[in-house]
């Protein structure tokens, strides 16, 4: 037993021991503190200049100890590295000052827990991006505004690589950018407002082929160039200068660039590799031919300038014509990071200068009540499914819990490895994921039920159930697997957030049950601790005549539907909360703190809509101000609500500005091209795996599903924000889980019941999983429940969404799905036989006396 089931043990343990260890520490731990504690090497020296800075911050003198300890590095051009010698840098890099910056960062990083709470839950930093007035001029407002939406999405595609960092970014008036970061410290990481606003202006340049600035006299620069300087790094470390005269105008830009991405040289040093377009490779054989014949004739070998937003960054000779389909940029005293953030932005290039504004720390939007409230909500959900599973299938219950507290753990844990950023409603959305991870425990031990109530042994029972399941279990998650890749590869910003989040549940899912729940009750049973396995029911065995109620059923549903979409049509653009429609920005100074919680009770007695309340601190000091989001045209009745509520307050509004939407137009569309293609998906994967009548239940189905939470939930009177679009693609993958599940049992029966009729088929296949569904429903509306009766805001919206989902896709699964299929072949099995490989199957079976 344990040999064949080692492998099954390690891994396990591998992979839970792997969590653990990416979300260490839990909490972010204080610079100095970690810093002193991990310092290897001359402990007492490095203590001394940890004090001194944190003197110097202290004075005033420096915004924080890791801004003060990199300028007295600099100043006094101390290695630090050489008190952490179990830190491996780049074994190239020997200049001491960018040696330190890496060093810093990586401290930094790593004194961070890995998984960062949201700007809901902790706040963070945010600055405000203007256009350069200067750029500004030479554009109309209208292609202004152009760039101004482009800009946003190139920053987001800058900060937000994978989707599941968080930020908010969003216009403000008609030339400002306004971007929020959880988790960010300017103090300690001052460079993070450069690395957004960055251009990217990429150029290639001739260099002057005869003159340079240390052969010519002082101010003499050749017309049309300019001096520029080339950064270099000697083989000791030490850094000297090159000056150039540069030509002003570019013989080719970046447009010529498809991508760009990073690797070593030769020498292990970084470069970045810029691949040419079609257009862009010739137009650059073009240019070094002629600088290699200028070269030839004038007997000294021409050089090509590339220069990044004005800095140069390198000015390669060139021997003779190159016809490639790629150059490299290679600085000498360019390091790894500085690569790929060069790497970033050249992907991501910004055509319109931008300055900085405004730099503020931000407080968390909600309140500790409310943050409480929801984490309460998440654990009486979580509490709420462990008792349902222990209560109706006892130990397996008990396995079935262990093995939802490891597919936690590894869902946490991946996504701290990838940078995610923990909000409210991404632990609602895990929440709601407990819920429906239970789903393949409940199809192994149901079909457990059905071996056991043949007689068969416990051990066989729960290896029989277990391969009867797989399949369904497999099929099931492979939709939705595909379903996220088709958000990953053609969705942006929350929608790919949403999709790699949803992958990573899926596939920690399938482990967690497939492999280590799996393990266990083969550990418990083959030890023979396990003998009996008591399993209740919530429903006896049904012999309902579902096809009878299938076409009532259905035209009910799809009523509600149509009801729904015509509230939808009626309300116009009033569905769109702030994230979509953008609002009004107000900032008001006061004499009394307020809580937020109770800033949002006087906004819903004043009827004023979606608010959202937070304190702002300006990075250079100052007075703390409260900034609060309203839709348009709801500002000043807010504002007059509050000052009746608290007069003591002393409110008084001292700015206001228009925001626009932080979820786009693209973002929109790419929503819905995401749902399109994932209808087209279902269809053939399930007409491919099943048969094509199949295909057009499931997919009939999945529209069918939601469409109707969307309506449902206009009809309700709530408004669409961000964690709602993820919240309805949720409620798409929850949709075809259960209907893969329907499906899979149909053909089962077809195969196993070779003389009943299409219709005794599909009445006995759903009879035999009804009281699987409605386990799998109840445990998870149990875990959504908790969510709406003790949470709060958008926890409310979100799990409002979700139980209608879950209602849905149940009742869907039943008398959409399967009634769709039924139809499709016009009730004849022959129908069905005709196109799907559903030859009749025939089991032995044996008899004892001691049965009869």
């Amino acid at each position: 037993m344990l040999r064949r089931n080692l492998w099954k043990i390690v891994l396990s343990l591998l992979i839970v021991g792997w969590a653990l260890s990416t979300l260490l520490p839990l909490q972010d731990q204080d610079f100095v503190t970690y810093a002193r504690a991990h310092a290897g090497a001359k402990q007492a020296e490095f203590s001394k200049l940890l004090d001194e800075a944190t003197a110097v911050k202290n004075s005033g003198r420096a915004p924080s100890e890791y801004v003060a300890l990199k300028q007295i590095a600099k100043d006094r051009r101390v290695d630090l590295t050489q008190y952490f010698p179990d830190i491996q840098l780049e074994s190239k890099l020997t200049n001491v000052e960018k040696k330190n910056n890496i060093l810093l960062t990586e401290l930094s990083a790593r004194r961070k827990s890995k998984l960062q709470l949201g700007l809901d839950l902790k706040g963070g930093v945010a600055f405000t991006l203007e256009v350069d007035p200067k750029a500004a001029e030479k554009y109309t407002n209208d292609v202004r505004k152009e760039k101004l939406t482009k800009a946003i999405e190139i920053i987001g595609a800058r900060i937000n690589s994978f989707g599941i960092a968080e930020p908010v970014i969003r216009p403000i008036g008609e030339n400002r950018i306004e971007v929020q970061l959880a988790g960010v410290n300017p103090k300690d990481n001052p460079d993070v407002v450069d690395n957004v606003k960055k251009p990217a202006r990429l150029d290639f340049r001739i260099v002057h082929p005869t003159l340079s600035p240390a052969t010519s006299a002082p101010g003499e620069i050749p017309p049309g160039y300019e001096i520029l300087t080339l950064d270099q790094d000697g083989p000791k470390g030490e850094s000297y200068t090159e000056d150039l005269f540069v030509k002003r105008i570019p013989e080719m830009g970046g447009e010529s660039i498809s991508d760009s991405h990073v690797i070593a040289d030769m020498y292990g040093k970084p470069e970045v590799t810029l691949n040419f377009t079609k257009e862009g490779r010739t137009h650059f054989a073009a240019i070094t031919r002629e600088i290699a014949n200028a070269g030839r004739q004038s007997g000294r070998l021409g050089r090509l300038a590339i220069v990044l937003d004005g800095r140069l960054y390198s000015a390669p000779t060139v021997k003779e014509e190159i016809d490639s389909t790629s150059a490299q940029i290679s600085g000498g005293s360019m390091t790894e990071r500085e690569a790929f953030n060069l790497s970033n932005v050249l992907n991501n290039p910004l055509d319109l200068p931008l300055v900085v504004k405004e730099q503020k720390i931000v407080g968390p939007s909600l309140a500790e009540d409310a943050i409480s409230s929801g984490v309460r909500a998440s654990v009486i959900g979580t509490v709420l499914v462990a008792a349902f599973m222990i209560t109706f299938y006892t130990t397996g219950g008990l396995v079935a819990v262990i093995t939802l507290a490891i597919n936690v753990l590894i869902i946490f844990g991946v996504m701290a490895s990838l940078g995610a950023t923990m909000t409210l409603p991404g632990l609602a959305g895990i929440v709601l994921t407990i819920g429906m991870a239970v789903d393949a425990n409940i199809l192994i031990f149901e079909r457990m039920r059905e071996e056991l109530a043949a007689g068969k042994p416990l051990k066989v029972a729960n290896q029989t159930g277990f391969v009867k399941a797989l399949m369904t279990i497999l099929d099931a998650h492979l939709v939705q697997l595909i379903i996220c890749a088709i958000m990953i590869l053609l969705g942006t910003g929350p929608i790919k957030g949403f999709g790699i989040t949803l992958a990573i549940g899926v596939l920690s899912t399938l482990f967690s049950v497939l492999i280590t729940a799996h393990l266990l009750m083969e550990l418990l049973i083959d030890s023979g601790f396990m003998k009996k396995f008591t399993m209740r029911r919530m429903l006896k065995d049904l012999h309902i005549d579902f096809v009878k109620y299938g076409k009532p059923a259905f035209i009910g549903g799809w009523l509600i539907v149509a009801l729904g979409v015509s509230v939808v049509l009626y309300k116009g653009d009033r569905i769109y909360g702030i994230d979509f429609a953008g609002g009004e920005l107000i900032t008001i100074q006061f004499n009394e703190r307020l809580d937020t919680a109770r800033i949002r009770q006087v906004a819903n007695g004043a009827k004023v809509g979606e608010i959202s309340p937070r304190y702002v601190n300006a990075l250079g000091g100052g007075k703390e101000v409260l900034e609060i989001e309203t839709a348009e045209g709801k500002s000043d009745a807010l504002m007059a609500a509050l000052r009746s509520a608290f007069p003591q307050a002393g409110l008084e509004k001292i700015g206001e500005s228009h925001i626009g939407a932080s979820i786009g137009k693209e973002i929109e569309w790419n929503a819905l091209r995401a749902v399109t293609f994932s209808m087209l998906t279902i269809l053939i994967y399930i007409a491919f795996r099943f048969e094509f009548g199949f295909g057009i239940g499931a997919m009939v189905s999945s529209l069918h599903d939601i469409l109707m939470t969307i309506g449902l939930f206009v009809l309700f009177d709530h408004q669409f924000s961000a964690p709602m679009v993820a919240a309805i693609l949720c409620i798409a993958g929850y949709s075809i889980n259960e209907t893969v599940v329907v499906f899979d049992r149909i053909r089962e029966e077809l195969k196993l019941n070779p003389t009943g009729s299409l219709r005794d088929v599909v009445n006995s296949a759903i009879n035999k999983v009804f009281a699987r569904t409605i386990m799998t429903a109840t445990t998870t509306f149990l875990a959504a429940l908790s969510l709406f009766l003790f949470g709060g805001g958008v926890l409310r919206d979100i799990s409002f969404t979700f139980l209608v989902g879950i209602v849905t896709s149940t009742f869907s699964a039943i008398f959409v799905a399967a009634q769709v299929f039924y139809w499709w072949h016009k009730g004849d099995r022959k129908h069905v036989e005709a196109h799907a490989d559903v030859a009749p199957k025939y089991e032995w079976t044996g008899s004892s006396k001691a049965s009869e």
